[in-house]
């Protein structure tokens, strides 16, 4: 049974960084996209960035490009998500998921496997 697991959320000032990671128990299929979504307080969740598990494409939304960037250890089966400059409007639950998704990548109903997500709070 596949399980994703967050860790590296916390609390940081504005401009600051953080890296969250997001470990898979169980094979990830070369057919599979690995991304990262958020949930803020009140809102829909939303996507931030995907990986194509096969050959590495990663695409992102634009609220984050530039900023946040996802990449992966295959060998430790562990996705990453670095984020600088974090803004106080980047405070959410970050959530890992990953599946066989078609494009574009951040469609969240698209995703069969979930984390249990990582907080996330930017002070200004």
């Amino acid at each position: 049974q596949v399980q994703l697991v967050e860790s590296g959320g916390g609390l940081v000032q504005a401009g600051g960084s953080l890296r969250l990671s997001c470990g898979v128990s169980g094979h990830i299929f070369s057919t599979w996209t690995m991304s990262w979504f958020r949930q803020a307080p009140g809102k829909e969740r939303e996507f931030v960035a995907a990986l194509r598990w096969s050959g590495g494409s990663t695409y992102y939304a634009d609220s984050v490009k530039g900023r946040f960037t996802i990449s992966r250890d295959s060998a430790k089966n562990t996705v990453y998500l670095q984020m600088n400059s974090l803004k106080p409007e980047d405070t959410a639950v970050y959530y890992c998921a990953g599946g066989t998704v078609g494009t574009p990548p951040s469609v969240a109903v698209d995703y069969i496997f979930w984390g249990q997500g990582t907080q996330v709070t930017v002070s200004s």
